[in-house]
């Protein structure tokens, strides 16, 4: 990966299209949040579905936050762990 352009955002991340603002959302005193129905029909996010928070830091302090799909994180562990599973195992 290469190195990040001083000021850069730190959500910019070339391996993903980097990212950009697809609206604004107000935290309630709850810490509710709730995603515009546009986004959620875009994005084919429906009642139930699971999604995990992935938090991006930077300086110490997380600076943007991403959504993505259980399934999707499950299948990319998985790509990553796999290999490196089957070099551990024995072979046999």
């Amino acid at each position: 990966m290469k190195g990040k352009v001083k000021g850069e955002s730190c959500c910019a991340t070339p391996a993903f299209g980097g990212c950009r603002v697809e609206s604004l959302v107000t935290v309630d005193d709850r810490g509710q949040m709730v995603l515009p129905k546009e986004l959620r029909d875009r994005a084919g996010i429906k009642g139930g579905d699971k999604l995990a928070v992935i938090g991006w830091e930077k300086g110490g302090k997380v600076c943007c936050l991403s959504l993505i799909r259980v399934e999707e994180l499950s299948a990319m562990v998985k790509g990553v762990l796999g290999p490196l599973m089957g070099d551990l195992l024995p072979k046999g």
